[in-house]
């Protein structure tokens, strides 16, 4: 499976050859791949998951908008730090535990991001929801891109 998706994207990756190094155009197709999954598991679960409704847990109540970014990130973690391990970063000898350790490290901070950007947009600016994530998740990317390539998988 590593392999079929590594030469689907490096199929695409000669008219970008001479202004883009491999890894981040990897990176930009691995990313831009996750990153539409998780645009799309967001739409699903906040328009017909949660029906635009507040999810109540009994001890805490989250805004529909909060509560589907807080559904979708376990997926999308899981398929980012796959996508990035075996393929965007696969010279990494970094051990599989510690890239994990990090991975989610710097996960925490995107989605902190995440969160902090859509309260801002949704709930005091009153953007839309999903137009908001696509912009707070773009936001987030250019930071997870240089802590993933600077500490994450950083070739020892």
């Amino acid at each position: 499976m590593i392999n079929l998706i590594t030469t689907i994207i490096d199929f695409f990756y000669p008219p970008f050859k001479s202004f883009i190094p491999l890894k981040t155009y990897r990176y930009a197709a691995c990313g831009g791949g996750n990153l539409a999954l998780d645009i799309v598991l967001y739409f699903l679960c906040f328009n017909f998951v949660l029906m635009k409704q507040d999810l109540d847990l009994g001890f805490i109540v989250f805004s529909p908008h909060i509560a589907a970014l807080f559904i979708v990130f376990p997926i999308t973690f899981t398929t980012g730090f796959l996508l990035n391990k075996y393929i965007t970063f696969e010279a990494s000898n970094l051990d599989g535990k510690v890239q994990f350790v990090r991975y989610f490290m710097v996960a925490m901070g995107a989605i902190s991001i995440n969160y902090i950007l859509m309260k801002f947009f949704v709930d005091f600016i009153g953007f839309y929801p999903t137009p908001s994530k696509i912009l707070s998740t773009v936001i987030s990317v250019v930071y997870s891109y240089i802590l993933q390539n600077k500490f994450t998988f950083k070739v020892k």
